[in-house]
């Protein structure tokens, strides 16, 4: 495995890649490696020939509020954790590579972003289609690889790859769980062992009101309910959100067809989970 930290150099080796004829799988990340993004090399790795592992903590993502200099880093482990899965370039460059001074262009995200964590973040997902255009252009893969478990991120990949006809195919990968349904998180560690106990309710709530619609329920109050009194009684959580939208396209399920999605966040002491669960109807 090599790790690359120019674009010149980057550009170079995807320059070769692409005339040997090989199929390049892109994983872009912002580092801090869990078994969530070792799911997705995974994937690429029994997908592609080549693997391209992104890691870039990108400053356009972060709010006013947000500390971007807080952001958790382990470059160290992180390479070896890719190269143990399977990737065979990390591209790991710093910000003045990334942005050589003010952008002239950022990329506007319009839709899918004024609800759920969006809501609360505003500007967050241009910066995530501003960098992820970047790296597009800069990695040329076949298929890109996202987790599920921030399924808003992904319904906004979809849109900035279908807009801008992108010749990628962008590949979801289920969320990574504990054994009690827990989805894998580095914000897990912050949970203290009763509200540990606690979290998987979150999961199982969820699964609650996915049964509801699949036995033919279609009043939201009445599915929304069930699962909030699951998490109200299983938890001392608060809940952040709780929303069901059509997906990917985020919006308030009209004739119950497609794909629908059952989003939820909540907030114990000192950790913010968030879940999730799709369904085909």
């Amino acid at each position: 495995m090599k790790k690359i930290e120019k674009i010149t150099e980057l550009r170079q080796i995807i320059s070769q890649v692409k005339k040997e004829g090989k199929t390049i799988g892109l994983v872009p990340t912002m580092g801090f490696l869990h078994n969530g993004h070792l799911e997705l090399l995974k994937h690429a790795r029994k997908d592609n020939e080549i693997v391209v592992m992104s890691i870039f903590v990108n400053p356009l993502q972060f709010g006013p509020n947000e500390d971007f200099e807080a952001y958790p880093r382990n470059m160290e482990k992180d390479l070896l954790l890719a190269e143990q899965e399977g990737a065979d370039f990390v591209f790991a460059p710093d910000v003045s590579e990334m942005y050589q001074g003010e952008p002239s262009v950022t990329i506007k995200v319009t839709k899918r972003v004024d609800v759920l964590c969006g809501k609360s973040r505003p500007g967050h997902f241009d910066g995530v289609a501003t960098v992820l255009t970047k790296l597009f252009n800069l990695v040329q893969p076949e298929k890109v690889y996202f987790g599920m478990k921030d399924a808003q991120q992904v319904a906004v990949v979809r849109g900035l790859v279908d807009d801008f006809q992108f010749p990628i195919e962008i590949v979801p990968v289920q969320t990574v769980r504990e054994n009690d349904g827990l989805a894998k998180s580095s914000r897990n560690v912050y949970l203290s062992e009763r509200e540990r106990q606690e979290a998987p309710v979150l999961h199982k709530a969820l699964l609650k009101g996915k049964a509801l619609i699949e036995q033919g329920e279609r009043d939201l109050h009445t599915i929304k309910k069930t699962v909030e009194e699951t998490i109200t009684a299983g938890t001392n959580a608060e809940i952040d959100y709780l929303e069901i939208y059509q997906y990917p396209e985020l919006t308030e399920p009209k004739n119950w067809s497609g794909e629908i999605i059952i989003a939820a966040a909540v907030k114990f002491t000192k950790a913010r989970l968030i879940d999730n669960i799709t369904l085909e109807l």
